[in-house]
């Protein structure tokens, strides 16, 4: 087995012509034919007792060459290629070229990691929002887990207020006549959640237990339901019960229910840390996001189609491997969305391609600037993987290849070289406005 000859038909396209010795090409023929004899009748002959030579004249001299082919081709592929240093990016794909005394010629062909240029890379001018948190922003969020420690307290003795959540039979009439969707028993409606249509649950308000009464409304006229946009309508109510959520009181011991602190001030210091720590950890990744979509212009590259459908290929495998987690799969996924394996493919290709386009300019600053990890920092993400995956490190390092590895954190020290020579203008946060 050997190499013959390489050819660069085309930018990032590379052939090789490689051969399987006569010797090895006719033991394969020989393995073919002592598998598949037993299902091969032959006149004159038991089933499967017909001579290699006998079956060859009946269906042919090349009658074993197929399976005989696809056994060698893979051993003589790996052996032409071990001393060459191609950076191949797709599978191969297999001719044959001839067969003859001397044996077989096999040409593959192959992608290969395109020529990348970028220049101009430090130095680049990004914005930073910073945003700073506030006594509101915490409050805020301790509003949220105190609503989750809330407790339902069922009413008796008074009328429905705004905010309590009630308990209804409903039975709608447009023009004295009933419509589809506009009936239900026992439901739950929450009063000034906006839910309902407008005006609706203000109407129960001063209800009270047992009251059986009128709801008049009116449609509005962008309703989805197009031939009740715009009508009046009346819907017959009773109420059943009344609750309301009791929040518990903000003070030493809801800290302490809630968080490791024993008092109420240094649990809501620590809640407006992390929500600081959160917003730092946006305005980094918004700068990252900027100084990626610069890398991303400034890169020059012939970048190989297979490149990108390989990448977008991960993102699939990546996306079911999340399903799977969740117990779902991607046949489930599809059922639910009404997608199809193309249609998440077309979904998810913008995004490979911004990750192949990323990876190669990183790539190529790490090579421009010299960069080498420490096995300090190596050994820091073999431990981050292992942590990540709730695995044992001796079993991380069997799994994943120590190059793949290295190259990761190359890539990691190229961003970080990039950022701390970017040229960063800070601008303060401003709260949207609403529409």
């Amino acid at each position: 087995m050997s190499l013959k000859n390489v050819n660069k038909p085309e930018t990032n396209v590379v052939e090789i012509e490689f051969t399987a010795d006569k010797a090895t090409f006719d033991a394969a023929c020989d393995k073919a034919f002592k598998k598949n004899v037993k299902n091969i009748s032959v006149p004159g002959f038991r089933k499967g007792k017909a001579p290699k030579h006998i079956i060859e004249k009946m269906y042919g001299k090349g009658v074993f060459y197929d399976e005989a082919l696809n056994d060698i081709v893979g051993p003589a592929y790996d052996d032409a290629m071990k001393d060459q240093k191609f950076d191949i990016v797709s599978q191969p794909e297999f001719d044959v070229v001839s067969i003859d005394d001397d044996g077989v010629t096999f040409k593959a062909k192959f992608y290969v990691k395109p020529e990348v240029k970028i220049a101009d890379y430090m130095g680049i001018e990004v914005t930073k929002t910073v945003r700073e948190a506030s006594d509101a922003d915490a409050d805020a969020e301790i509003e949220q887990t105190r609503a989750r420690n809330s407790r339902q307290i069922e009413i008796s003795d008074r009328a429905a207020q705004d905010g309590d959540i009630t308990v209804i039979d409903f039975d709608g009439y447009v023009d004295g006549v009933a419509f589809d969707g506009g009936k239900a028993e026992k439901y739950t409606l929450t009063l000034g959640s906006g839910s309902f249509i407008p005006g609706f649950e203000e109407q129960i308000v001063g209800k009270n237990i047992g009251d059986e009464f009128d709801v008049n409304v009116t449609f509005p006229e962008e309703y989805h339901a197009k031939e009740l946009a715009g009508k009046p309508a009346v819907f017959k109510c009773k109420l059943h019960e009344i609750k309301f959520n009791e929040l518990p009181e903000l003070d030493d011991e809801f800290a302490k229910d809630v968080s490791e602190f024993d008092t109420f001030a240094e649990y809501k210091a620590d809640v407006k840390a992390k929500i600081q720590d959160r917003y730092n950890k946006t305005a980094e990744g918004e700068v990252e996001e900027q100084i990626i979509n610069a890398l991303i212009e400034k890169l020059e590259a012939e970048i190989p189609q297979p490149m990108f459908d390989a990448e977008t290929e991960n993102f699939v495998r990546d996306f079911d491997n999340r399903l799977r987690m969740q117990g779902l799969d991607l046949k489930t996924y599809f059922q639910y969305t009404g997608l199809d394996l193309d249609a998440l493919r077309t979904q998810m290709a913008p995004q490979a391609e911004r990750q192949v386009k990323t990876r190669l300019a990183l790539e190529k600053i790490v090579e421009l600037e010299k960069i080498v990890p420490t096995e300090e920092e190596i050994g820091e993400e073999f431990d981050r993987i292992a942590k990540a995956y709730n695995m044992e490190l001796d079993k991380v390092k069997e799994m994943v290849d120590a190059a793949m590895v290295t190259a990761d954190v190359s890539v990691k020290k190229a961003v970080d070289l990039i950022k701390e020579k970017a040229v960063v203008t800070e601008k303060a946060y401003e709260e949207p406005k609403a529409e």
